[in-house]
């Protein structure tokens, strides 16, 4: 007997607690349920599947942009969220409907009878579900975790694109950049093609490239970026395009994501080809989700960034080190326990003046105490307080700034949700 719920919260509060664990990779559950609902197995739209550490969601974001600018119906499936589950689910750019996301669980629940799913298992096969009834042209997933067992795998895509890779979530992964870049080679299908927008691309991804037949691009060798002074250019075996508008983060890893998204886009060229014209004016309306390194200036300066592990933390630091600030830099950080912390500091040790350290409230959540000990392992003598809640910490921080300072917040999904719904 399905369950049967009138609002999309009811439906996600009663996955939370369906199956044993949060993370349960594999693919045979979710393989079953999916087949049960789409016996076909076949969809007329195009697939980009995106795996990596970071990355992934700009990515996502740079792809759908030009899509769209040039005419083309698209749907995109990304994780987590920030603010609304229904950020995960998107047609034209325009997020899922709360009725039509859970006529999807419905379905979901139905054909799955007794087989146990996962939170984020119903929101993939939800997501799909809602392809398949759309009449698309190209669809953009964006991988949860890993690639190889993550649920989005179950599909098979034309393009695969493996943004950078770095160490995190190694108790599902493996240690290091070799085993954990094999887990995200696993988005790969035999003689299609593989892009790779990590500029130190782990040797494991080429080898399992090799090994199954999958055509590899990698940024500095089958295509290649690099920043002007106002613009940027971007050339492959077979094309050039030159004088391509400036990107509102002006990082090297954006830089890199959106040479790995055009890479993708001129393997797609034959199904669906861009003009220039429209390459440029996707570039030129790209929105990037809220959260990556976005500037707040009411009523203070403020940076807020989802970066959660040392890589992304690393390309934060960069972009506050260019940016000019002619006071202190206050900042607010809640973590997961089980993310490199101390590593986190490091990167920002040299930038920040004072510290607020927050606990988070949920599963996997770190206490500010815990913080405050990873804090003194970095051996540097900033100014730290804790505070029981992110919204706790922003406010003593606005307390404390001076006109020229500058606040940022960041450290996890979570961190930023909370301090842009209470407190910036």
């Amino acid at each position: 007997m399905s369950k049967q719920f009138q609002t999309l919260n009811d439906w996600l509060s009663w996955q939370e607690t369906l199956h044993p664990s949060e993370i349960d990779l594999g693919l045979e559950r979710v393989q079953q349920v999916y087949q049960r609902l789409h016996p076909d197995q076949t969809h007329p739209y195009k697939v980009i599947t995106i795996a990596g550490t970071n990355g992934k969601g700009s990515s996502a974001a740079i792809l759908s942009s030009i899509l769209l600018a040039a005419g083309y119906k698209v749907g995109t499936y990304t994780s987590p969220h920030l603010f609304r589950y229904n950020e995960r689910i998107c047609i034209n750019g325009v997020m899922a409907s709360d009725a039509a996301i859970v006529e999807s669980f419905v379905r979901i629940d139905q054909a799955r009878e007794d087989i146990s799913l996962t939170y984020f298992e119903f929101g993939t096969l939800a997501a799909l579900d809602i392809f398949n009834r759309s009449e698309l042209d190209v669809v953009v997933l964006e991988v949860g975790l890993g690639g190889r067992l993550d649920a989005v795998n179950i599909i098979d895509c034309d393009v695969a694109l493996i943004t950078s890779i770095g160490i995190d979530h190694i108790d599902w992964l493996g240690p290091d950049r070799e085993s954990i870049g094999k887990e995200k080679a696993g988005i790969m299908r035999a003689g299609k093609p593989v892009v790779c927008s990590d500029i130190d691309m782990p040797a494991s991804i080429s080898e399992y490239a090799n090994q199954i037949g999958a055509r590899l691009y990698r940024i500095g060798q089958e295509f290649s970026v690099q920043l002007n002074q106002g613009d940027w250019f971007w050339q492959s075996a077979d094309k050039q395009q030159q004088g391509l508008p400036a990107l509102y983060i002006k990082t090297e890893h954006m830089l890199n994501n959106a040479a790995g998204a055009l890479m993708v886009l001129e393997l797609l060229a034959n199904d669906l080809p861009i003009a220039q014209q429209h390459l440029r004016q996707g570039l030129l309306a790209l929105k990037l989700p809220a959260g990556r390194q976005q500037v707040i200036t009411e009523p203070v300066m403020t940076i807020v960034d989802v970066s959660h592990n040392v890589d992304s933390v690393r390309s934060l630091a960069t972009m506050l080190s260019q940016q000019d600030c002619g006071g202190k830099t206050h900042a607010v950080i809640a973590m997961l326990q089980d993310k490199d912390i101390s590593g986190v500091f490091t990167q920002m040790e040299s930038i920040v003046d004072h510290w607020y350290l927050a606990s988070l409230h949920v599963p996997r959540g770190a206490s500010a105490e815990k913080l405050h000990e990873a804090l003194a392992q970095t051996a540097k003598t900033t100014r730290a307080s804790c505070y029981s809640s992110v919204t706790a910490a922003v406010k003593s921080a606005h307390a404390e700034m001076q006109q020229a300072d500058r606040l940022v917040i960041f450290g996890s999904f979570y961190t930023v949700a909370e301090a842009m719904v209470h407190s910036v």
